[in-house]
């Protein structure tokens, strides 16, 4: 069983920056599609930031904003966020899949595991 567990969530003003931190227990990050996702109440969760075998891919609203990274001895992923928005506002979720067909899946679906989140609010 994976076991995902999210830090480094908060609150900042438009511009700021926050680090988010993923520890796996359990499992290792390798052979796996790792992420970030974010949702807001009454919408869909939307894939951030993924990353596979060191090949990364990005929302295009965070694109040169956000930046996803993994500690593979550490089993730990990342996601520096620089230049924050109100709009990036939400809850962030640490996500893992085994599912990797040209790349990380997009649909929430194919990710099979998950963390308990942590909130990003970011006010104007």
């Amino acid at each position: 069983q994976v076991q995902l567990v999210e830090s480094g969530g908060g609150s900042v003003q438009a511009g700021g920056s926050l680090r988010l931190s993923c520890a796996a227990a359990v499992v290792t990050f390798r052979g796996r599609c790792v992420g970030w996702f974010r949702q807001n109440p009454g919408k869909q969760r939307e894939r951030v930031a993924s990353i596979y075998d060191g090949s990364t891919a990005y929302a295009e609203s965070v694109k040169g904003r956000f930046a996803i990274s993994q500690d593979n001895a550490k089993n730990t992923l990342f996601l520096q966020m620089n230049s924050l928005k109100p709009e990036d506002t939400g809850m962030y979720y640490c996500a893992a899949s085994q599912y990797v067909t040209m790349g990380c899946p997009l649909g929430a679906i194919y990710w099979p595991y998950w963390g308990q989140g942590t909130q990003v609010t970011v006010s104007s």
